[in-house]
């Protein structure tokens, strides 16, 4: 049986040059790569700024991540780009800093908190399946922007307990987008060696549209700070309320302090929502053009569901939903590029990685390497049941990254993940727009530069399964 390759920017058949390959980065990071990128076990690139390795051997990626992993701490070339909007939070520090914020906050995210979030989350789908009623009927739709709203929605509703509603919602929405678009301008430059290069302009909008954020966020979390800090009451069970009673281990236990919730709450919205729209736009890219599973997909979530309204039991019985989002994950990782530091001199393979350089591990690369999967381009969920899949899972497979910095939200995230995959297959056929092809880049996540143009059929009574006798 073939499978459908989504396309992919095609890489250089050799590396190039330093000029070449900044204003290539500069469009997109998946820009730069070349041939050889998919199949070595180690690269280097010496920029006027930085020395940067490049690791796709698998025991290598443990090494920086997980068992050297205080030796290979965050670099600080992201976090100075986002620094302004996220502060000193989770996302950008390093050492006791990180380690008693990721304790703190893992509370939050422990795996009997899915469930709870569940009804959250089912409230924001059935906002989103409204809202596409509304669409006209047969015509085109940019699914990229839907999935960023609805896990906007449910990142704003999991941790605020309220919808994304109103213009203060609608702003910070709006004050993100501008903010994302912004971020790779003022990270090259400095990769580069070239700091001079960021224009003031971009500079000053971007920490503009970070203060925007910040003052409408102080707005939502202030009034249950005082609250909280007053003992007034228990309020929702959501995530603001477990960072608010978080504390650390110190004598006497310290609590976060407002900042430091601000820090967090942005974090959280950012990387909760634009990481999760990056996957699910190409998860129903993917099965738009593969109708054979789509078709398979939705007799499994009519099979599992029926017609009545979904619990977070059903999620864990529709093993094909599962694969399809695995799959994406693999294909079109959020996050296509994690950089980290080198604290020290360390010697990887022939090579001698000096202090300070940059160590980058690419689950872009890693999980279409030529050596380390079969079919590596193709789009194949059912590849998982075989011996060497699963070998490949266990040695090359981290949309999620490892190690003690594995996301802490993906439990969370692969649960959104099936509620909306299974909601709108189990809704509506998605078919491609006939001569639309959507262009990858890498940003701070893998998105489409012309968007992802689908056609959302709405199904009637007669394409649903026969229900089983009882």
């Amino acid at each position: 049986m073939s499978h459908f390759c989504p396309a992919y920017p095609p890489p250089r058949q050799s590396k190039a040059s330093r000029m070449l390959l900044f204003f290539s980065a500069r469009r997109s990071w998946l820009d730069g790569l070349y041939e050889r990128s998919y199949r070595m076990q180690m690269g280097e690139v010496h920029l006027p700024g930085l020395d940067l390795y490049m690791v796709n051997q698998p025991n290598l990626v443990k090494q920086v991540l997980v068992g050297q992993a205080t030796d290979f701490p965050k670099s600080e070339l992201l976090g100075d780009a986002l620094r302004p909007l996220l502060g000193d939070s989770i996302f950008t520090t390093n050492g006791a800093q990180w380690q008693r914020q990721r304790d703190m906050m893992a509370p939050a995210f422990a795996q009997t908190r899915t469930t709870v979030a569940f009804p959250v989350m089912r409230d924001a789908v059935a906002a989103m399946l409204e809202r596409l009623q509304q669409l006209p009927a047969g015509a085109g739709h940019d699914v990229e922007v839907e999935m960023t709203h609805v896990t906007a929605d449910i990142i704003f509703r999991s941790i605020f307990s309220v919808p994304m509603e109103g213009p203060d919602a609608h702003q910070i929405f709006a004050a993100f987008a501008r903010f994302q678009a912004l971020a790779p301008r003022l990270m090259l430059p400095a990769l580069f060696g070239v700091r001079w290069l960021v224009l003031p302009w971009d500079r000053w909008r971007s920490r503009r549209a970070a203060t925007e954020i910040r003052g409408l966020l102080e707005k939502l979390i202030r009034p249950r700070f005082d609250a909280h800090r007053a003992g007034q009451g228990a309020g929702p069970t959501d995530i603001l309320a477990s960072f608010l009673s978080a504390t650390d281990t110190s004598t006497p236990p310290a609590p976060f302090r407002f900042d430091e919730l601000v820090d967090q709450v942005a974090m959280l919205f950012l990387a909760g929502h634009e990481t999760s729209a990056s996957a699910l736009t190409w998860a129903l890219y993917l099965l738009a053009k593969a109708p054979d599973i789509q078709e398979r997909m939705h007799q499994e979530v009519v099979t599992v569901l029926g017609d009545r309204v979904p619990e977070a039991s059903d999620m864990k019985a529709m093993e094909l939903t599962w694969n399809v989002f695995r799959e994406t994950l693999r294909l079109f990782p959020p996050v296509g590029f994690m950089a980290r530091e080198s604290a020290q001199a360390c010697p990887m393979r022939d090579k001698t990685v000096k202090a300070g350089a940059s160590v980058v591990v690419s689950p872009w690369l890693i999980q279409r390497h030529r050596e380390l999967w079969d079919n590596p381009d193709a789009f194949d969920p059912d590849r998982y049941a075989n011996d060497q899949s699963r070998e490949s899972l266990r040695n090359a497979y981290l949309p999620f990254g490892m190690g003690p910095r594995v996301c802490m939200g993906a439990a969370f995230a692969l649960q959104e993940a099936a509620l909306i995959l299974s909601s709108l297959v189990r809704e509506y056929r998605l078919e491609p727009v006939p001569g639309h092809v959507p262009q990858p880049v890498g940003r701070l996540t893998i998105r489409s530069a012309n968007g992802v143009e689908l056609t959302l059929h709405r199904r009637i009574p007669s394409e649903q399964p026969a229900k089983a006798a009882p």
